[in-house]
């Protein structure tokens, strides 16, 4: 009849560890075996082999940071910026029990 469908999961996505997509891109640039065979032995698909190993040509080692992470870049600016919003906020709370003690009416 027709050809025998991979038997790749459909339905929820499955996640693969940084190191297991290191390690399908390495033996796909091994070429000892054709992507498709690969990825039918890995059980994934092919396009996605082709994918991590654009990402990790393009990245480097930021590819693969995981679900949601930010660059270092964006991390050490959201961490210093929440470091001088609470330098700020405590001065604000300093100056506004400053005023209220010099506002206070001598009895």
């Amino acid at each position: 009849m027709g050809k025998e469908r991979s038997p790749i999961k459909s339905g929820r996505r499955q996640r693969y560890s940084k190191e297991f997509k290191l390690e399908a891109v390495r033996l796909l640039e091994l070429g000892q075996k054709p992507a498709t065979d690969l990825a039918l032995e890995l059980g994934i698909r092919r396009n996605q082999l082709y994918k991590w190993q654009r990402d990790l040509r393009g990245k480097g080692d930021a590819a693969f940071r995981g679900r949601g992470r930010k660059s270092l870049k964006e991390q050490s600016e959201i961490d210093r910026l929440k470091t001088e919003l609470k330098r700020v906020t405590e001065e604000r709370d300093i100056l506004k029990k400053a005023e209220a003690y010099f506002t206070k009416k001598p009895r």
